[in-house]
């Protein structure tokens, strides 16, 4: 054996796994209902509608081919369309990039935006793939609480007039994942407002804002500045497998960002994208797609916030779902959920416990519910399970 062994980075010293996803792997079992993932349902995804899309993309060649960097001329169309429509003012094909899914592109971004030790700001708890991403890019995090209106920009307010200056502040600010919470509009100004006056980026991550149940998310927060860079992708709305995210930010972003893609995989699928742009500039077939899903979703939120009050009362405080796919919980009593969780297994019901989504400590009586896998019916199974595991 050679003395010299090859070594790895030194930056993945501070990485871990996804909690989340080492759970799945134990929630295979077909006896288990399962509230832990943040999958979009299978069943409500328009397989056939995406055959024929793919039928009709494979009648050209080009579909087989290398596609531009930036994304698929069309569809890069379309989704400038799209997001014209949702912020209220034109925005150009050049502001549009085309990613491998909407991680993709937040990955990409903080290479582009942020210096080893750069700080950056998230929400608390936050979503774990921002954490992933920003530990990987060496950040200095800092972690601002949320509320019922979702990020509390009253303490980032303090937190810039102690002289901090973040490089980025990143919000989930639909029907937030972990917290199911959305951002009010003056929050949203507000937020736009001090990233005009202090100079910062913020991502603004949106997989989740068509899925509202009560009526539409509010205006984005890019509605009110360009300083703000807005994520979102086909995954939740029409299917996973796509792997079709995007970004809407200013041109010189957009062209840093190609330049990092250009290294790390060239292009995406020129097939995938062709299938995206056929259906999301279906606008009726979309329109009604959609609705069905808000629908089965609404129901399935509906039943298990429900379940957990009339079965658990008090014990559990867990959000209204207006929205997205997640419900928030905190127990009342002192219940540890990493503690309970093994418990919760044996009995036949699985979630996330709410330390996953702490920056540092915290998060101990909390967990986070996913309600878009299962039928109401089995949704209140689950929370029965979960109560007899409380004993």
């Amino acid at each position: 054996m050679s003395p010299h062994r090859p070594r790895l980075a030194g930056k993945l010293s501070g990485l871990t796994s996804s909690a989340i996803r080492d759970l799945l792997k134990l929630t295979a079992r077909g006896d288990i209902i399962s509230l832990a993932g943040g999958l979009p349902d299978a069943n409500l995804m328009p397989g056939e509608r995406i055959a024929a899309a793919a039928e009709a993309a494979l009648r050209d060649s080009a579909s087989l081919q290398y596609t531009e960097s930036p994304g698929w001329g069309p569809l890069r169309e379309v989704l400038a369309g799209r997001e014209s429509t949702r912020l209220g003012r034109p925005v150009d094909t050049a502001e549009i990039f085309v990613t491998h899914g909407s991680q993709q592109a937040l990955s990409l971004l903080a290479e582009v935006l942020l210096d080893p030790g750069a700080p950056v700001v998230v929400e608390d708890p936050a979503y774990v793939g921002a954490l992933q991403v920003f530990r990987a890019a060496g950040a200095r995090i800092t972690a601002v609480p949320m509320d019922a209106e979702g990020l509390r920009v009253d303490r980032l307010a303090e937190l810039l007039a102690r002289g901090e200056q973040p490089a980025v502040v990143h919000t989930v600010s639909n029907f937030h994942n972990p917290g199911g919470v959305t951002m009010s509009p003056a929050r949203r100004r507000a937020l736009a407002e001090l990233a005009e006056t202090h100079g910062f980026w913020v991502i603004e991550d949106d997989p989740y804002g068509e899925l509202w149940f009560d009526g539409p998310a509010p205006a984005p927060v890019a509605a009110y500045s360009r300083h703000v860079i807005r994520l979102s992708s086909a995954s939740k709305i029409i299917a996973p497998t796509l792997r079709v995210g995007w970004m809407n930010a200013p041109e010189e972003v957009c062209r840093a960002v190609e330049l990092l893609k250009q290294g790390a995989d060239l292009c995406g699928s020129a097939l995938t994208q062709q299938i995206a742009a056929d259906l999301l500039a279906d606008t009726d077939w979309l329109r009604a797609h959609i609705d069905t899903v808000r629908g089965a979703y609404a129901d399935r939120a509906k039943a298990l916030v429900h379940a957990v009050r009339a079965q658990l009362g008090d014990r559990l405080a867990c959000t209204d779902a207006s929205g997205g796919m997640f419900v928030w919980a905190d127990f009342t009593d002192g219940t540890d959920t990493e503690t309970l969780l093994p418990r919760a297994l044996d009995a036949g019901v699985a979630y996330v416990p709410g330390r996953a989504f702490a920056v540092g400590a915290g998060y101990s009586n909390s967990l986070r519910m996913c309600f878009t896998t299962a039928i109401p019916e089995t949704l209140t199974e689950a929370v029965a399970r979960l109560g007899r595991a409380l004993g």
